[in-house]
């Protein structure tokens, strides 16, 4: 049976859509859901067989932990042994907003929630409709993206319906997400706060609070610290190449790419910026271009629509260009790695 899609108003969500999927919540179901950042697959985050559901659901590893949502900052407390300063400096800038926080965990927090780690990663997400469910379920939301494991997270219900339609009970429809990429992920159990999962909040917004912030994005195998931290991730099930350099010289690099897997009768995509069009425009080729390459906020709320959209048109291969490494190019460049397993030819 396919999910039920209720539509909300995404400022004034309607306390009746919200009340039943809040009551899907505390009787352990699935329900999905919009944050500011991507759409979340939510259950009650104290609840192990409801959590074990999101795992069975999204065919995700038991290594990969979740994120716990809450509705406000002093929820923090219940879920950690101890707030330090950092913390609440970070939670009365940043929260409601794309930043989870990985403190210690107290007990009452399921080990399935956090891979058997004793860390435990929580944020307040910045949407009336997140915010309102996590109210009126009166518990902490467990809430990975709402997609089968390692594939592109979905920014559209109709993303989530694609992916899991048919293997959870609710999903909130109140559009398009706004930022496109997940949160950041900072762990502040280091001796320097240490940026897991680079996402909607940028580095250097943090580092004009903390000071140096850290970057560790690749760890060991076995339970990771954070989601996201797999080599191949946010993947289309169509291969992908990503380019990294200065735009003159990835465009030189596109369209030598692009002549040599046309020779080879491939059907090639491209995911590019605004200003590749008139420099590929001749090429042989299905182009999306995500926005301006000074519009780091467009680019990352297209980005995994344009990954979406490309990997439905039956290509044989996905070629997408770099946004650098500043503010959310960060966050960017680390989905599109991630997206293409690793296969990164760096030019310039």
């Amino acid at each position: 049976m396919m999910a039920l899609v209720c539509p909300v108003d995404a400022r004034n969500p309607d306390p009746q859509p919200i009340a039943e999927a809040a009551a899907i919540i505390r009787a352990g179901g699935l329900v999905a859901f919009p944050t500011e950042t991507v759409y979340g697959l939510g259950a009650d985050g104290l609840n192990p067989a409801a959590v074990a559901r999101i795992f069975a659901a999204k065919e995700r590893p038991a290594t990969d932990p979740l994120i716990l949502h809450v509705a406000e900052p002093e929820a923090l407390s219940l879920l950690v042994l101890e707030v330090p300063p950092t913390a609440i400096e970070l939670a009365r800038r940043f929260w409601p907003g794309p930043l989870t926080l990985v403190l210690p965990k107290r007990p009452i927090v399921p080990d399935i929630v956090t891979a058997g780690l004793p860390t435990v990663a929580v944020r307040v997400p910045a949407h009336p409709v997140a915010l309102a469910l996590i109210r009126a379920a009166g518990t902490p939301i467990a809430a990975p993206s709402a997609n089968r494991f390692g594939h592109t997270s979905p920014t559209t219900a109709q993303h989530v319906q694609d992916d899991l339609g048919d293997r959870i009970d609710l999903i909130l429809d109140a559009g398009p997400t706004s930022i496109g990429v997940e949160s950041t992920v900072l762990d502040l159990t280091r001796p320097v706060p240490t940026i897991l999962r680079p996402g909607g909040l940028p580095r250097e917004t943090l580092e004009a609070v903390l000071g140096p912030v850290a970057v560790q994005t690749r760890v060991a195998e076995g339970p990771q610290p954070s989601p996201g931290l797999l080599p191949k991730h946010y993947a289309p099930r169509t291969p992908m190449i990503l380019v990294v350099g200065p735009p003159p010289q990835m465009r030189s690099v596109l369209r030598e790419l692009v002549a040599r897997y046309a020779a080879q009768d491939h059907r090639i995509g491209l995911l590019v910026a605004e200003e590749d069009r008139e420099a590929i425009a001749d090429l042989p080729v299905e182009m999306v271009a995500l926005g301006p390459e000074g519009d780091l906020e467009r680019v990352a709320r297209r980005l995994y629509e344009g990954l979406r959209e490309l990997d439905a048109r039956g290509l044989s291969l996905i070629i997408a260009r770099d946004f650098g490494a500043h503010g959310l190019g960060l966050a960017i460049r680390d989905r599109l790695t991630r997206a293409s397993g690793g296969q990164v030819i760096p030019v310039g």
